[in-house]
């Protein structure tokens, strides 16, 4: 592949995520390119088409795939439909960012992971916080500077009043009357929306700075309207771990990680990613007895995602974003999460686990 050449991108479904965040992060991007669009829903496709300059619009999905342009899509539909959309690209010869989670069901994910390993193709998950500058910073302390890691704490607080915020600064997204929506209303169950909603930033976070997770106790609180999981985590590095998800706080936004080193520690406060923030991270180091503080305001998370993953397909730059693995390994957790809750706050092993959310 020309490596001179920006990489063309189709995205799937044009509804409030891609609105939000694709498809403007497709306009930014310095090495990737929006070619195409496809939505079910041909008004919307051509609303969106028109208004971001796509190359060409499709209402169907498997028309996009067969265009020879094509280099990658971006598949910004709803959870039930990330796997066989992503199945399809791969059987397309596309390479794929799918939206986050990686899908509800464990086999159809081992199922898209063998299909990968003969395709020679780049999958990403879209964890966009890995691009956050502050949480990136804090990886680079914890794997220069910290020493062994003795404690992990992360906490994911929704708040009341994120739709007044976000309504401050967000466009009203456009709709269809056409647009697709799976069978069941992913709203149908709270608990399971949730934790794939805003769980699977919680657990990736918590997997990007701490490394790979073992085994969860978790338990639940229903009380009030909220939802609180607290899940004492057993991270394959040893140290201790705790997981907060609780939705919704009736406070600001409240979203974080705090951790214990060695030679250190890390204090870091993220803020509603559609502020496009950099998180504001403090790492204390003994070796200078100082804080160090990044101030980096090119945070455009879903901009500097697409031109991670552009990097990786047109310069064989290695992969920073939610590999195959990674993703598999995030819906584990949320399920033993779940599991553990369903077994009065059993020990649950990610290995055991099995099946769909």
């Amino acid at each position: 592949m020309n490596t001179d050449r920006k990489l063309k991108v189709g995205i799937l479904g044009c509804g409030p995520i891609a609105q939000f965040a694709h498809l403007q992060a497709c306009r930014k991007a310095k090495n990737a390119t929006l070619h195409s669009v496809c939505d079910t829903a041909a008004d919307l496709a051509h609303q969106m088409g028109a208004y971001y300059q796509a190359q060409k619009v499709f209402t169907d999905y498997e028309e996009m795939l067969g265009d020879p342009e094509l280099d990658a899509v971006i598949i910004a539909t709803s959870d039930a439909f990330h796997i066989p959309a992503s199945v399809s690209a791969v059987k397309a010869g596309k390479h794929v960012l799918v939206e986050k989670p990686i899908g509800t069901s464990l086999e159809e994910a081992w199922n898209l992971k063998k299909l990968l390993e003969a395709s020679g193709l780049i999958f990403q998950v879209g964890h966009m916080k890995r691009f956050d500058p502050g949480i990136d910073f804090a990886r680079t302390f914890i794997r220069q500077e910290l020493g062994e890691m003795i404690a992990f704490k992360a906490w994911y607080g929704d708040s009341t009043h994120r739709y007044d915020m976000t309504d401050s600064t967000q466009p009203l997204p456009f709709s269809s009357v056409a647009v697709k929506r799976p069978a069941q209303d992913p709203k149908s169950d709270l608990k399971q929306y949730y934790m794939l909603a805003h769980g699977s930033h919680l657990v990736d976070t918590a997997r990007f700075l701490a490394g790979p997770i073992v085994s969860v106790r978790a338990r639940l609180l229903q009380r009030k309207g909220i939802y609180s999981w607290f899940a004492d985590t057993e991270f394959e590095a040893g140290c201790n771990g705790h997981l907060d998800l609780t939705v919704a706080v009736r406070m600001d936004w409240h979203e974080g990680f705090h951790i214990y080193g060695e030679k250190g520690s890390v204090l870091g406060k993220i803020y509603n990613p559609w502020y496009f923030k950099t998180s504001e991270v403090q790492c204390f180091s003994e070796q200078d007895n100082l804080y160090h503080q990044p101030l980096n305001n090119k945070a455009h998370f879903f901009q500097l995602q697409l031109e991670a993953f552009a990097e990786t397909i047109m310069k064989g730059a290695p992969q920073k974003g939610t590999d195959i693995d990674q993703g598999i390994e995030s819906l584990q957790t949320m399920m033993a999460i779940a599991d553990s809750v369903s077994n009065h706050g059993n020990r649950v092993f990610l290995k055991d686990v099995k099946g769909s959310m």
